[in-house]
């Protein structure tokens, strides 16, 4: 176990956001929690898999909603997690976030530091998901979907879904509830023990994203050193010429029309987000599609840059970035094939670095 410092928590900040895919949250309000946390005095510990006892009970801690609403209350979220430890009547040794993101991310690190227990070296999915249940532990049914405790904005209203037929079920559930309790909502799971810590995650994500952030922070090229530790690939490098962009049921829906740098009349690229990007196509051919994440990056700092965020006029370098190997599974491709024909996408998945060959 280690204590993480002030620099620690802002490149975790700045790589975890490059899993985002265009979703994630806005990594201002993830330095902002970072900033908080200092001036509390709350220190933020990172624990090892492999430090976790087997029986020990960890909690995912997940913010549901749509990536244009973006806001988190500490102390709500940290009551969300007490109630849910006061109806299973024993205390939660770790928190585990649920996904990778600007926000995302340090959401968690914010209720485990203000908790006072340790944060897992590990998330959910390894980059930012748009449906709850796209969570690694999902694909072979090896943890316990509930109990899942869920609470809006200010952590007045609380439902416990005590039994529900699947982690799809849950997502169906909280996602109602969002625009109907709060934009955002808090959602604390209670499936895990130490000893399934260390295999249904994705593992040591965490630590992966602080040294990227630490790369993004040091490097002459930081573009060119990104695509090297993620084994990334530059899909496009243009302005943003059209975003049209709707929150409704639950999600942030864009579109982006992007034209080349380069100035050619004929290379456009296109990708289409339901909070997080999953789709890409350059002049109508397909270039990318989830779970290979898809990432929209400032084309002069080579940061990240929020979908919501993004206007006509932006430069942006968009990368590719493939998913981790659960997703790439005949199961975790199942799940991942429901959410792309939910949101209107019916391409076939195809590794990105086939697609750039």
């Amino acid at each position: 176990m280690r204590e993480l410092r002030e620099q620690d928590l802002s490149d975790l900040v700045e790589g975890a956001a490059i899993f985002s895919s265009g979703g994630g949250g806005d990594p201002v309000v993830g330095l902002n929690i970072v900033e908080k946390l200092l001036e509390k005095r709350c220190p933020v510990r990172l624990i090892e898999p492999a430090e976790v006892p087997n029986a020990a009970m960890l909690v995912t801690f997940a913010c549901v909603g749509a990536t244009a609403s973006i806001v988190h209350h500490s102390d709500a979220a940290v009551k969300t997690l007490s109630m849910l430890e006061k109806f299973l009547g024993t205390k939660a040794f770790a928190v585990i976030p649920a996904e990778l993101g600007g926000f995302s991310t340090l959401a968690a690190v914010d209720v485990a530091a203000r908790h006072g227990i340790p944060l897992l070296d590990a998330d959910g999915a390894g980059r930012a998901v748009p449906e709850m249940h796209l969570q690694t532990y999902t694909i072979h049914n090896n943890t316990e979907s509930t109990p899942t405790l869920v609470a809006d904005i200010d952590a007045r209203k609380m439902l416990l879904i005590k039994q529900a037929g699947d982690s799809e079920a849950i997502e169906q559930i909280a996602r109602m509830l969002t625009g109907r309790w709060s934009p955002i909502i808090y959602s604390c799971h209670a499936g895990f023990t130490g000893k399934q810590a260390r295999t249904s995650p994705v593992l040591n994500s965490l630590s992966k994203s602080i040294r990227i952030g630490m790369v993004l922070r040091k490097a002459v090229d930081p573009l060119k050193a990104i695509l090297k530790e993620t084994n990334g690939i530059r899909l496009f490098e243009g302005t943003v010429t059209d975003v049209k962009s709707e929150t409704k049921d639950g999600f942030t829906w864009t579109t982006l029309k992007i034209d080349s740098a380069h100035g050619s009349s004929e290379s456009k690229l296109e990708m289409r987000a339901k909070n997080e990007l999953l789709v890409a196509y350059k002049d109508g051919q397909l270039v990318a599609v989830a779970p290979d994440v898809i990432t929209t990056l400032s084309y002069e700092t080579c940061k990240y840059a929020p979908v919501e965020k993004v206007l006509e006029g932006n430069r942006l370098a968009i990368i590719g970035i493939p998913a981790p190997p659960q997703w790439r599974s005949p199961e975790g491709l199942r799940l991942w094939e429901g959410v792309l024909r939910r949101s209107g996408i019916n391409e076939k998945y195809v590794p990105i670095e086939k697609l750039a060959k």
